[in-house]
């Protein structure tokens, strides 16, 4: 979907006015505002529920941007770039003293990435010639915080719709998940948040696996929490081996479940909802966040999700079922 001259001029008037736009990205939707302006940043916290200690991600239009946003980029930050932009990769740099602290989290570092999608990409160029050097649009995902990612513009209307101006339409999201954050600011990379680029496509440009670090106290990053990207009805997650065992059990006790799993639904005792993702871990990170959001409309009291694999390509789609698992049920 590409949206129309007027459609981005109308964005980029909103931002530059200081309002938010809610925008496409390959990962998910992000709840954009001019990373510049601290007074615009504040809205999105305010929009989101966020605490105001968490960092955001700032979106460049290229790379060529990186040096306006951050000082002593080390050499390996920018073979990541030339890799992998653009496309779902963040990197934690040092950042330059300018860069506002309502950004950062009040950090020394700052998350760059340049996004994957057309849209984006077109809104960011255009946003950088009214702009100038120091354009970014800081965005994380365009949803209430804590709960489940947005990966279509009718999700962002459902979760924000009546707190932004504009919703920028870009279709559905390519990747589904956010992106991979990787630590450029210490002597060694480090993976703080895994994603749709793995430790196996670092190693092939960091010459070794990178470590993955995973820290569940004060915010480094953006999704790092122990509880994030969850539903409203609580989640379990159930060993294959066991599911249908569970299943039963659920409904004699006379509970509903909706289940999502890579297998076909039973033929007998089929539970309220059963939605079937693929069972390979770049379609189910896809569709994740789509099937969270339709079971947790499901008037069901509990969301069962069938464990996933063990092997190192499920590990961000793991992580993110982790974290709804404990967030799920809150309000």
């Amino acid at each position: 979907m590409t949206p129309a001259d007027a459609d981005y001029q109308r964005a980029v008037d909103l931002l530059v006015a200081g309002e938010l736009v809610a925008i496409p990205t390959e990962t998910v939707y992000g709840l954009g505002a001019d990373a510049a302006n601290p007074a615009a940043v504040a809205k999105i916290f305010a929009a989101k529920g966020r605490p105001a200690d968490h960092p955001l991600i700032v979106h460049l239009a290229g790379h060529d941007a990186v040096d306006e946003w951050a000082e002593d980029v080390p050499a390996v930050a920018w073979e990541l770039m030339e890799t992998f932009w653009p496309g779902p990769l963040t990197l934690i740099l040092k950042k330059q003293a300018w860069v506002p602290s309502t950004v950062t989290g009040g950090q020394d570092t700052v998350g760059l990435r340049v996004p994957g999608h057309p849209v984006a990409l077109e809104l960011l160029r255009r946003f950088a010639a009214v702009r100038g050097k120091r354009a970014g649009i800081a965005a994380p995902s365009a949803n209430r915080f804590g709960r489940i990612s947005p990966t279509t513009a009718a999700h962002v209307a459902e979760e924000l719709g009546s707190t932004i101006p504009m919703i920028l339409d870009g279709g559905p999201c390519a990747v589904g998940i956010e992106s991979t954050i990787i630590d450029c600011s210490r002597s060694e990379p480090v993976v703080l948040r895994p994603g749709h680029i793995s430790p196996l496509h670092l190693e092939a440009v960091l010459g070794r696996l990178p470590a993955i670090e995973t820290s569940d106290g004060a915010p480094r990053v953006s999704g790092s929490l122990a509880a994030h990207y969850a539903p409203t009805t609580p989640l379990r997650m159930i060993a294959g081996e066991r599911l249908l065992d569970f299943i039963n059990a659920q409904r004699h006790r006379g509970g509903t479940c909706a289940v999502i799993s890579p297998n076909q639904p039973p033929q007998a005792g089929m539970p309220h909802a059963w939605r079937m993702l693929p069972a390979d871990p770049v379609g189910y990170a896809h569709e994740l966040y789509a099937a969270l959001r339709d079971m947790d409309h499901a008037g069901v009291d509990l969301i069962v999700v069938e464990a996933l694999p063990t092997g190192a390509e499920w590990t961000a789609v793991a992580d993110r079922l982790r974290r709804a698992a404990a967030g799920a049920g809150q309000t």
